[in-house]
């Protein structure tokens, strides 16, 4: 795929695309028909294939009629039904509502973004490891409100980096495992226990459906909408996280200190050679935020036993939110990757820098001692904690 309108979409691939989206509707009517069949409720003669009988070609009828009912869902089961056998056709769907399955196609492809985004973090962890090793203690200036501070190291920024990106991967693991929705009409499962004679029954039935997905069962979280707010606030914190080291990218770059191993051009100015990665990061940090905020603004509309708009509002916008963050990390990693580091130049603009040493002697007078020779103070041991702690995320996601 890809987009016009945001430069690198095709770094996604399918993930979160409309296909994948239609093709998660379809398998999580045809998961449950499955499952029917092998418990005994619904008879052989209804196993069927429900993904050959709807594809690509269909996406755009289907969506049309969507607007007729307000989701997807009716006009995909319709449609399924007029293509299936008779057996197959008077069982699929039975025991499920619209809400049941337009939620577990979102956590089918919301797996899939999140394990997307997981490898890349983990990508820059080993990344960011390597550039600490390689520039430990080069000079590299700090900086507090863009005025010059005190001495630093490269080592040092570069563990401030690793450490964001260890934070976040934090958060994704602590994000529930993604499950299925299933409660029918209004959540109490009315249907499906009606179907299969008690209510233990209709239970252990959503967890058979949960397991043929790849999904964790859960109790029907219909208008307890936490399975998206906490998945969309952990894409939300990458992005932070991306946008940081972009910022701090953006700087160096001004400063000569850092660049992109490839940059991009310009129309009209052959001397460029602009930190395109860093602008395309710097972009989703920007976009990201009001995303994650609409997600919970959605949540907080939630209303009897199904919110009237606010689940509505949630499909494309954790759709656009999981999809540029796949797109950021995959930037993030190659800018990580390529970067450059310009050590002489870096040593060179901490030595012309004028004053960072004056805090050395405020403190050398008060404790009335010699001051030291780099005034770096616990750089060392903090770079080691960071590198340690990374080391530990790496051994544990291998």
């Amino acid at each position: 795929m890809s987009d016009l309108f945001w430069p690198g979409d095709h770094r996604a691939g399918p993930v979160m695309s409309e296909a994948a989206f239609l093709g998660a509707l379809v398998a999580a009517e045809n998961s449950w028909l499955a499952t029917l069949v092998a418990v005994g409720l619904a008879p052989r003669t209804a196993t069927t294939e429900l993904g050959t009988l709807v594809g690509r070609t269909d996406l755009d009828a289907i969506a049309a009629g969507a607007e007729r009912d307000g989701n997807p869902v009716t006009g995909l089961v319709g449609l399924l039904r007029s293509r299936a056998g008779v057996e197959a056709a008077r069982w699929l769907h039975r025991g499920l509502t619209s809400q049941d399955v337009l939620d577990t196609a979102l956590m089918l492809c919301l797996r899939d973004a999140l394990a997307a985004v997981r490898r890349d973090l983990v990508s820059q962890a080993r990344c960011l490891v390597e550039l600490i090793e390689t520039h430990r203690a080069a000079p590299m200036l700090t900086h507090t409100l863009t005025q010059p501070a005190l001495p630093g190291t490269a080592g040092r920024k570069f563990a401030i980096w690793l450490t964001a990106v260890l934070d976040t991967g934090d958060t994704l693991d602590s994000v529930p495992a993604p499950a299925v929705s299933a409660g029918g009409a209004a959540g109490t499962l009315a249907a499906t226990t009606e179907l299969t004679g008690s209510a233990q029954t209709a239970l252990q039935l959503v967890e058979q459906w949960a397991a043929a997905l790849g999904l964790a069962p859960a109790a029907p979280w219909h208008t307890t909408r936490s399975p998206i707010t906490r998945a969309g606030d952990a894409l939300v914190g990458c992005c932070d996280a991306w946008g940081h080291i972009a910022n701090d990218v953006a700087a160096g770059v001004r400063t000569g200190e850092l660049a992109e191993s490839s940059g991009g051009g310009s129309s009209t100015m052959p001397h460029k050679n602009n930190p395109v990665l860093t602008v395309l990061l710097r972009r989703a940090a920007l976009t990201a935020p009001p995303l994650g905020a609409t997600l919970h603004a959605a949540s907080a509309a939630s209303v009897d036993e199904r919110a009237d708009g606010g689940w509505h509002a949630e499909w494309a916008t954790v759709a656009t939110l999981a999809r540029r963050t796949v797109v950021a990390g995959s930037q993030a990693t190659d800018l990580l990757t390529g970067l450059q580091v310009n050590s002489p130049r870096a040593a060179a603009n901490q030595a012309a820098a004028q004053g960072i040493y004056d805090e050395q002697q405020t403190m050398s007078t008060l404790a009335e001692k010699p001051p030291a020779a780099d005034y770096l103070g616990a750089t060392e041991a903090l770079i080691d904690i960071a590198v340690r702690r990374a080391r530990q995320y790496l051994k544990e996601t291998s």
